[in-house]
């Protein structure tokens, strides 16, 4: 430091001098994290691990995700106060961040409707997709400082080089341990599926995962429609099969149901499952 009529710092910065004159720090001042709350939207892993890390930070986290999943539930840190929708924690929050996929149901998930009940100055994170937010409501809500700013990874047209956008490239994905990361997670999704039916990540069917209770299970793919597991127990049970556990889940027009049971299944019974209207797949998964 050296004192002349004001303080002046010289800092270098890729082997230049940039000078902040103390009379001009307050252009740059900030805020604190510790004490802030952050707003997730969306706990799977990412989400969890962004709440573990601040609540390191010493933010207070708030988060929402209706289809929590169970594993999910297991790695979120116990701080961490549960909000009953979208806009409770646009309310809350100083900083929202959004770690959801970009389904119909997440499309302009934070939009003109709801934006504005964002506290005044607060920050947006978007690295999830960019059709989660919808960028004519960022624009309107910067213009009327109801957001301070807005910090994305897939900056379209219209925000692109607005001096209150952070951009940043999407590379979360493009790193040599993430390509690794990738190619064994696909195998291990496919082996467990081919093993003992498990779905994970699927595009058009639901998440369905159910740890084996039995040596014998089957693996259905059925229309969403009713009664439709009546007649698969029933089918079942005229053949002289006890349940020992289920699981169906569904996903629009799809479902998908695990059934494992305490005896050997045999070719006749698969074909009656195969012939209940709405089934679309049998297969049977006999422990190796």
């Amino acid at each position: 430091f050296k004192q002349k009529t004001a303080y002046e710092i010289r800092l270098s910065l890729v082997g230049s001098e940039m000078c902040i004159r103390d009379s001009d720090k307050k252009a740059f001042a900030g805020y604190e994290l510790a004490g802030q709350t952050l707003g997730i939207i969306g706990l799977g892993k990412i989400g969890c691990l962004v709440a573990d890390a601040a609540i390191k930070l010493g933010m207070n986290v708030l988060g929402f995700d209706p289809d929590i999943t169970v594993d999910a539930a297991w790695s979120l840190p116990s701080q961490v106060r549960r909000a009953t929708s979208v806009n409770e924690v646009l309310k809350q929050a100083q900083f929202v961040t959004l770690h959801v996929p970009l389904v119909e149901a997440t499309r302009h998930l934070v939009n003109a409707a709801n934006i504005g009940l964002m506290r005044p100055g607060s920050v947006l994170l978007n690295f999830s997709r960019e059709g989660v937010v919808s960028d004519s409501a960022v624009l309107d809500a910067l213009a009327a400082r109801q957001l301070g700013q807005y910090v994305c990874d897939f900056p379209g047209a219209a925000i692109h080089g607005h001096p209150q956008v952070v951009a940043l490239p999407h590379l979360g994905a493009s790193t040599r341990e993430a390509e690794d990361n990738c190619a064994v997670m696909v195998v291990d999704q496919l082996r467990d599926y081919l093993e003992h039916g498990n779905l994970g990540n699927a595009v058009n069917f639901p998440q369905v995962s159910m740890a084996r209770e039995s040596a014998y299970r089957v693996a259905i793919a059925n229309a969403n429609v009713p009664n439709m597991l009546g007649q698969i127990s029933t089918a079942m049970a005229q053949a002289g099969l006890n349940i020992h556990n289920m699981i169906n889940k569904s996903r629009g027009g799809m479902a998908y149901t695990l059934v494992d049971v305490d005896s050997p299944v045999l070719p006749e019974v698969q074909a009656g499952l195969v012939a209940i209207d709405g089934v679309l797949a049998v297969r049977y998964l006999p422990a190796q």
